[in-house]
């Protein structure tokens, strides 16, 4: 390998999710923000979440007649 071109590794990088979990990991950065992880993303909750900040689910469904 050549000398001085790999970046510096982090072995105990923070992990910030916006769910608010907050776990290590070793990465190139020292602190890393996500938008899921595994605490609360629906594949491993098994829960639906949308975030819909300008309500096209709601018209989605509204216009095609679907109800919850």
């Amino acid at each position: 390998m050549k000398p001085k071109i790999h970046p510096k590794y982090y072995e105990d990088a923070k992990v910030t999710c916006l769910c608010g979990n907050v776990f290590p990991c070793g990465a190139t950065k020292p602190e890393i923000r996500v938008e899921v992880c595994s605490a609360c993303h629906p594949f491993y909750t098994g829960q639906q979440r949308i975030v819909d900040t300008m309500g096209r689910v709601d018209r989605f469904k509204k216009k095609y007649g679907i109800k919850d």
